[in-house]
């Protein structure tokens, strides 16, 4: 089964919330990141998010994106069980 660029830009979010949290324990001692859009946007953008989506695109654009489709999603009502990365993800493919 071939991979969509949603999946794999979901794959790539997935591997940022790892990632990302190690930061949070390791750099900042267990406090919470308030910036975790900026830090993801640099993340992804360093692990070719924009050969994912076809285009290139800039950590400042894709922080904007994530904060306000985070938001979105903490928000929406979804369907039980929706992760996170795989809302954002399809909608990075749609509107990125």
């Amino acid at each position: 089964m071939e991979v969509t660029r949603a999946e794999a830009v979901a794959a790539l979010l997935a591997q940022a919330e790892e990632a990302h949290g190690a930061y949070e324990t390791i750099e900042l001692n267990g406090v919470y990141d308030q910036d975790w859009p900026t830090w993801y946007a640099g993340y992804l953008v360093e692990h070719g998010l924009g050969d994912l989506l076809g285009h290139a695109v800039t950590a400042d654009r894709v922080g904007e994106f994530i904060a306000s489709t985070y938001a979105e999603f903490d928000a929406a009502d979804l369907k039980p069980g929706e992760p996170w990365p795989a809302y954002i993800g399809s909608r990075m493919v749609a509107g990125l």
